[in-house]
């Protein structure tokens, strides 16, 4: 008798720390706010710390997703190695698919694609390069499409016609028989793009830079001069205006 009612002593302490452990558990709603200030501070591994628990009760949340997908891209700009930043840019863009399924119409999650698609493009041999580069435009027309004051897709699709205006003549003939054909892209488009992000919010650094470059690129370089030094004068916002910056630093002393 004096087992019996031990094992039941004992099962009941069991039962209340487990009624203890369920009464901790934080809501998803609260964790998302706490990571939310550390994702503004860019601090992506505290975050992720309150944005993955949450994932698991809210598994199909297109914001928390996409949210997720970030810190991931911040893990991946802070990595030393090629491998690092191609495994932690997978899982980034996994969880931003994830997103674009979860939300179809929402324009943050299908943007979540074509960001993290651009990060992995350096990483990439020339045959993914093309997929990606048509896949990212693909992302970034959704997302404008469902939201045109969204100020970061306007600058991601002028950041791609810049880049593919300045694809070589050469390179882009030969570009079919070793990696498929490559998207067109426009410094004319360009420029219209970015200064359509900046129309939206003149505040942020890497509008100006973007659009800086790009003058830079079509040889204005009074407009050039004048849109990198806004840039640079501008306060940080972003996790990546320090290394925005420092390329705006280049452009700037190329000029004449």
């Amino acid at each position: 008798m004096r087992f019996s009612s031990s094992l039941r002593v004992l099962a009941g302490i069991a039962f209340a720390g487990v009624l203890v452990a369920g009464g901790h558990a934080e809501p998803a709603d609260d964790l998302v706010k706490k990571g939310d200030v550390l994702d503004k501070r860019f601090q992506a591994k505290e975050a992720l710390d309150c944005y993955l628990p949450a994932e698991k009760a809210e598994p199909n949340n297109p914001h928390l997703l996409a949210r997720i997908a970030r810190q991931y891209r911040h893990l991946m700009a802070d990595a030393s190695s090629k491998w690092e930043k191609l495994r932690l840019g997978g899982i980034a863009l996994s969880y931003a698919q994830r997103a674009a399924a979860a939300g179809p119409n929402d324009s943050e999650a299908q943007l979540s694609v074509a960001i993290s698609l651009g990060k992995l493009l350096p990483l990439q041999g020339p045959k993914e390069q093309a997929a990606s580069s048509q896949r990212i435009k693909d992302a970034v027309d959704r997302a404008i499409r469902l939201d045109p004051s969204n100020d970061t897709a306007w600058n991601v699709l002028g950041r791609w016609h810049r880049i593919l205006a300045d694809v070589s003549p050469i390179k882009r003939a030969f570009a079919p028989l070793v990696a498929g054909k490559l998207p067109t892209g426009s410094n004319e488009e360009a420029v219209r793009a970015l200064q359509k992000a900046i129309a939206l919010n003149p505040r942020r650094p890497m509008h100006h830079l973007e659009l800086g470059r790009t003058y830079a690129q079509m040889d204005r370089d009074a407009d050039a001069r004048a849109e990198l030094q806004k840039g640079l004068q501008l306060p940080n916002m972003d996790k990546d205006d320090a290394e925005n910056k420092e390329k705006g630093q280049e452009a700037l002393a190329k000029l004449k």
